[in-house]
C-alpha cells in the first residue's frame, strides 16, 4: 500500500528532454495551425493591395464599394464611391478588388 522511499525517488526520475517534448509538439502544432497560416494570407493581402491600379473596383473594411481613380502614393488611394464623390483610402483597408482591370496593351 505505502511505496517504499527506493521506488518514489525511481519513479520521478525521467529527463529533461522528455518533459519538454510536449512544449515543443504544443509550439509546432501552433505554427502549422494558426502563425503560418496568418503570414500567408498578410502577404497575399499585400500582394492584392500592391496591385491595385486605376479604374480597379474596390470594397474597403467599412464595406464601402468604389472604384480606383487614382493611386496617390505607397500608403493612399483616391476612390470614387459615386459620381463625383472620390474619397481618400488608406491602401491597408482595402478588403477585397471586385473586378481587376487589364492593363492597356502597348504597340
Amino acid at each position: 500500500m505505502f511505496a517504499t522511499p527506493a521506488y518514489a525517488q525511481a519513479a520521478g526520475g525521467g529527463s529533461a528532454l522528455t518533459s519538454f517534448v510536449p512544449l515543443i509538439l504544443i509550439f509546432v502544432i501552433m505554427y502549422f495551425l494558426m502563425i503560418r497560416p496568418q503570414q500567408k494570407k498578410m502577404k497575399e493581402h499585400k500582394a492584392m493591395v500592391e496591385a491595385l491600379r486605376r479604374g480597379d473596383q474596390i470594397v474597403t473594411q467599412g464595406g464601402v464599394i468604389g472604384k480606383v481613380s487614382k493611386v496617390k502614393d505607397d500608403n493612399e488611394v483616391e476612390v470614387e464611391i459615386a459620381e463625383g464623390v472620390k474619397v481618400r483610402v488608406v491602401r491597408a483597408t482595402i478588403t477585397q478588388v471586385l473586378n481587376k482591370t487589364e492593363p492597356a496593351e502597348t504597340a
